[in-house]
């Protein structure tokens, strides 16, 4: 039986047997590297930390719902506070913009024992202040999420690459299971909400965005949440006016040992964050 490690909180993967295969992490730092992927940035969040997201338009950014929790109160943060730097390398970005509302999926719970179900819900979009009109940066389009085998990649800021990010252009779906895609791609530290992309027709479209770390047969894995009718919810909710911060009172996480809510039959232990 298939046994993950749940890491909430990214930490590094090695190379592993799955991911033989894989692309290296390149890193994206000149004009001619990074030009494809000027619309993935990071997400400072409240001069706290970082998380990584991608436009889908000029004025939404995706990223993973977590990314929006303060990790020692469990409180909803003030995304007011959060800033989306695209395309940031060396200190500069190709344009700065504050968030003027967000969405999270409705059925992820920062509180809730972790499991499969906190995974798959891991999501949010975030509105813009002001959309970003720029020719160098075009956003992604997103694509039904692809099946085991195929190969996809990940581009992503991370604790020790901070000020550029990195492309890992080969790696692979092992699993689809209980709405969690999981993965071969490297991640660490900053890559959560990082885009998941396929390549099709020469062009790279969002098919998930990264959520977790994990551990499957003895081996480092990437988990991702689903898009699909998850993001269509939330591009309804900001349509309906949803995403005004309101203050939430704080939470206790919770955190369980052994099989979670909608468990796929994983092994979820005590996440590092």
């Amino acid at each position: 039986m298939k046994k993950w490690l749940i890491l909430l909180v990214l930490a590094t993967l090695g190379a592993t047997g799955a991911a033989a295969q894989d692309a290296h992490l390149k890193a994206l730092e000149n004009g001619n590297d990074a030009s494809p992927w000027e619309a993935v940035g990071r997400l400072d969040i409240g001069g706290k930390g970082f998380c990584t997201g991608a436009l889908i338009s000029p004025d939404l950014v995706l990223t993973a719902a977590h990314c929006l929790y303060d990790k020692t109160s469990g409180e909803r943060i003030n995304h007011e506070t959060v800033e989306f730097l695209a395309g940031w390398r060396s200190g500069r970005a190709s344009a700065y913009r504050q968030v003027r509302r967000a969405v999270v999926h409705p059925d992820y719970s920062y509180a809730e024992d972790v499991s499969s179900a906190r995974v798959r819900n891991d999501i949010a979009l975030l509105e813009l202040a002001r959309p970003i009109r720029n020719t160098t940066i075009e956003p992604f389009e997103t694509a039904p999420r692809p099946r085991k085998g195929d190969r996809v990649g990940v581009v992503s800021y991370a604790r020790d690459r901070s000020e550029a990010p990195s492309l890992q252009e080969v790696c692979t779906v092992l699993a689809r299971q209980q709405g969690v895609l999981v993965t071969s791609c490297s991640v660490d530290f900053g890559s959560s909400g990082a885009p998941i992309f396929v390549f099709a027709d020469g062009r790279a479209q969002i098919v998930s965005v990264v959520s977790a770390k994990a551990e499957m047969n003895g081996e480092d894995v990437s988990l991702g949440t689903a898009l699909g009718a998850p993001l269509d919810f939330l591009r309804a909710e900001l349509v309906a006016g949803k995403g005004v911060y309101q203050k939430s009172a704080p939470i206790a996480a919770r955190v369980g040992i052994g099989e979670g809510r909608g468990s796929t039959g994983a092994k979820f232990v005590r996440p590092v964050n």
